[in-house]
Order: C-alpha cells, then structure tokens, then sequence
C-alpha cells in the first residue's frame, strides 16, 4: 500500500527487554522472531526496533559504537536479515532506531578526533576552547546532569555531549560527517529496512556561534535534579539549519519504495508540537514526528485537544504519530493512576482514545497487556540518571522490566537465566497467556480495538473536528469516504451524562450506554457512534 505509514500502527520493541532466547538474560533477535506471531496477531502494521548496533550499551545501544553491524549481544547481521524476512512474512513494516546526533567515545571515528587537533576527523565532532577562566564554552546542560561539555586533556579542549560524556555529539555543520549518516542510512536501506525512528531528530545541529541559552521561562521541571529545563534550549538543538539535513535524508529515502522516517523531537508542551509542524511540513521533509507532548503527567480534555488542534494549526500539510508510553517515560497505565477507576480501565481508556487520534500510532511493548511501571529498588537499577540521582530520579528501568509471556513460567517466560531487569510479581500477572485465556482482557481489548481502526475509514484518514465540552469530556467528530464517527471520552472517575441532538448508535469497543438522547459514561467510560447527520452533544 502506498504511503502504508499514514494509517499505520506502530508496535515498538525494546530488544533487551522482549525475549531472551541465549539465556543470558538479555533479548535478542532471536527473540523478536520467535515472538512475532504474537506481535502481528494485535493487528499492527509496523515494528520500531530499539537499537541493536554494536555499542558499549552505557546508555542501552543509544551510544553506537559501529553504525553497520549488530551487537554481539543481540546477535548478528545474518540473523537481522532473518527477522526482516520474518517480519515481512507476517505482513509488517520494519523500522530501527537511528541515533544519529552523537556516537560513543569509543566509535573509531571519535577516537581518531580526539587524537589531535589537526586529524582527518579532528572537525567531525563539536570542539571548543576553554572560555579564559577554564570553564566550558557556554552554559548549555547535559539531559543526565552537569554541564554539556567534557574537558580532554589531549586536545585541551571540551567537547560537546547533550547526554552521557561518554556520549559525543557529531558536527553536522561539518558536510563530511553528513554524508557518512546518509551513507549509514543507505546501508540499512539496501538491507531491506523499511524506514527508521530518527531519535532526538532536532539534536543535529548545534549553534555554530556557541551561544549560551537564556533562562527559561518558569516550568515544572522533567526531573527533580534536572538542570535541563531550567534553560531555553534554543542555541544546543531545534536550529533552523536542522532542516536542511532532514531534506538531504528525505531525498535519500525517496530513492526507494514506500520508505518512512519519523522523527523524535525532544521537546515539551507548544514547542514540541510547532516543531513537528516544522519538520513534517511539505514533502520534502520528515514523513512524520513525534514528541513528548502526550508522553508527561497531563491528563485533561484541553491538553489532547491543544496537542491535536495545535498540530493541525501549524502543519496542515504535516503528519503527526502519537503515543503514550515508550522506553522514555514511566507507563501511562501508572502515570494516569489518579484519574483511573482501576488499572484496566485506564489502559481500555487510553486505548480507545488513541485508536481514535487522527495521524499515525504507536504502542509500546506491553502495552497491550495493560503493563505497570516496575517499583524497582536502587541495587535493580541500570539507567545513568537514576545511578546518579537516586533517589530524586527513579529513571526509565521501570517501564524497561521484560516482556511477560507465561505467567506460571521463570521469569514470566522472557528468560531462562538471571533476567538483566527483574521481573515482578504485578507484572508476571498480566502475562500474555494468561490475557490470551480471558476473553475480557486488555490484551483482546487492544486486538478488537486496532481491528475497529482499520475497518473504519473515518478512524484511518478521516478529518477531526472538537465538540466544545467542558472537562472531562473529550469529544471530536472524524469522518471520511462518506462515514461520521464521534468519539467522546470520560477522562474522569465519576460517572457522567451527555445530552444528545441527534440519531446515533453505539459502534465497536465502548464503556457506556445510550438511552434515547442521553448517553451514559461510566469513570473511565468511552463510546464511539456513527451517524448519518450532525451531531450536538450537551453536558
């Protein structure tokens, strides 16, 4: 199908995490093939692969060592060419993490940069001098603490890392170090991929001038230590220039058939959605982008309605994809509790609402089986920011923990040796078999619910227009190829009603009842309806 992605959902697996087949506690590829039956059986059209390139794994594969080969960890280059034939015999697309705005320090190419200051690479990474007093060039933070800068004492120099030191970033301003990712994402493409998840897509290009950020304006902060956002990042990523290399990339892709890229713009709140905006705009640009608007703590009407107006506002001819947990951010289930009736459903909730969204999805591992965030103790960690922060940080390993396949097996079934993150009785609980027996499961809510999506064109394609409710409700109207479907929302705990101006039925997944004009919403509650005419809805 042509520009497949439009419509498509999105299933990301965190390798690690999914199946151990080796039994040395960490997923592999073999894994993901063994399990993917499971993964199309949901009804989702494409898999994001978390990375798997050969890496030191200080940051879990986000600090790649050799763009073009497989960790040994995961296996090898024969056995990913095994998973892409699998994938694409199962009828889904592939897709894998490309972390393109910094390498490990212990790539070839950045220690050959650092060797010296006059090196055929000596460029291919962000060098500064040390400002007269000593201290590092600007005043630009580092996401997992401390400044953004790493003194070497072999060049006497600092260089720029937006993550871990062990983490550089890559000078994009340098044309040599553009062509060599065009040349790593060519690789991948002529294997069979088909397309990539660009990972913080608006990190490439820093300002060339280093100037030192402003003060932000005042903001809840992402993480209790975390000095990040106390800046207006607007000079160490989201650079205009940025835009230039996107429509290089875009130019390669178009060399092949139906490829797709999305990108990760790590951003929050009106800026994250102007920049999706940005960088999708047109066709020359990035297919689509994601952000972390409606990956945060916001759970009202009024956030999901600005997230979606607010897209639909400044990029008309964009895409967007949404989700609402990944391997970045604790699990909705949990982060939503305060507004849940119960964990099952909340996670029917979200579904329902996100399977409703105009643009592209994406689900994460597990999510589907309605996963909690892991409670994990400081001697079960692995995540740097949470080692180095503990306890004002919890870090990103609880919503890591593995995959649960077998509910009454070691390790839920992910593992016959010591799993890397441990597997805990919540978890274990909502194991895929166990989900798979119970016809009421949130596991089969998800599989009914992708299913809804795909045979409903007003769910796929159609345009969006709001209902001007008060909170909680959240209503909007789709409709394509001759089909309206109002999706309206309880995103409270208390039972509501809705005053109806018009003929409708109850389609598809729901938690509510209509009666004459007055549909009824449980906490939690959801409905679908189609009809012929317009629809008014009174609170």
């Amino acid at each position: 199908m042509a520009e497949w992605w439009r419509e498509a959902v999105v299933y990301q697996i965190y390798p690690r995490s999914f199946q151990d087949e080796d039994g040395d506690g960490v997923g592999d590829i073999a894994g993901i093939i063994r399990r993917l039956p499971h993964v199309a059986s949901l009804g989702v059209d494409c898999i994001w692969i978390s990375p798997i390139f050969t890496s030191p794994q200080d940051d879990m594969g986000y600090d790649v060592s050799d763009y073009t080969d497989i960790d040994p960890l995961f296996g090898t280059l024969d056995e990913f060419d095994q998973m892409l034939d699998a994938a694409h015999g199962l009828g889904l697309k592939v897709i894998v993490d490309q972390v393109l705005s910094h390498t490990s320090d212990r790539h070839a190419w950045f220690k050959e940069s650092r060797a010296s200051r006059d090196n055929a690479k000596a460029d291919w990474y962000v060098w500064a001098d040390p400002l007269p007093d000593g201290s590092p060039p600007t005043n630009w933070h580092s996401h997992f603490g401390g400044p953004a800068w790493e003194f070497d004492a072999t060049r006497g120099q600092y260089y720029l890392h937006n993550f871990l030191a062990s983490q550089p970033d890559l000078n994009f301003h340098n044309a040599q170090v553009q062509d060599a990712m065009l040349g790593v994402c060519k690789f991948w493409l002529d294997r069979g991929l088909d397309g990539f998840r660009l990972d913080t897509v608006n990190y490439y290009v820093h300002d060339q001038h280093l100037r030192s950020n402003p003060p932000a304006e005042a903001r809840p902060q992402v993480m209790a230590t975390d000095l990040y956002g106390m800046q207006d990042n607007i000079y160490n990523k989201s650079r205009p220039e940025n835009v230039a290399f996107l429509q290089r990339l875009r130019h390669l892709t178009d060399q092949y058939a139906d490829i797709m890229m999305v990108g990760e713009v790590g951003e929050m709140g009106e800026k994250s959605i102007r920049i999706m905006g940005e960088y999708t705009q047109g066709n020359d640009r990035l297919h689509m982008a994601y952000s972390f608007a409606m990956l945060g703590p916001d759970f009202t009407a009024g956030h999901f309605r600005s997230c979606i107006e607010g897209f639909q506002q400044g990029a008309p001819d964009g895409h967007p994809k949404w989700s609402f947990s990944n391997h970045d951010v604790t699990r909705h289930v949990s982060r939503w509790e305060d507004h849940a009736v119960d964990e099952d459903s909340m996670a029917r909730l979200a579904c329902a609402m996100l399977m409703s969204f105009e643009g592209t999805i994406g689900i994460f591992q597990g999510e589907e089986l309605g996963q909690t965030e892991t409670e994990l103790v400081y001697d079960e960690l692995t995540d740097p920011p949470a080692l180095r922060f503990w306890p004002g940080v919890k870090g990103r390993d609880g919503c890591r923990t593995p995959m649960v396949w077998e509910q009454d097996a070691p390790n839920a079934g992910f593992s016959d040796g010591t799993p890397w993150l441990p597997v805990k009785a919540p978890q274990a609980a909502r194991a895929v078999d166990a989900q798979s027996a119970a016809n009421d499961s949130v596991l089969h809510f998800y599989r009914d619910a992708i299913a809804f999506r795909r045979a409903n064109p007003a769910l796929r394609r159609g345009s969006t227009e709001f209902h001007p409710l008060p909170e909680p409700f959240l209503a909007f109207t789709r409709q394509a190829d001759g089909q309206k479907m109002t999706c309206i929302f309880n995103l409270s705990k208390n039972d509501r009603k809705l005053g109806l101006g018009g003929a409708a039925t109850i389609t598809g997944p729901h938690h509510a009842a209509l009666g004459g004009a007055t549909l009824t919403l449980p906490g939690n509650g959801f409905a679908y309806l189609t009809h012929d005419d317009d629809l008014s809805l009174s609170a």
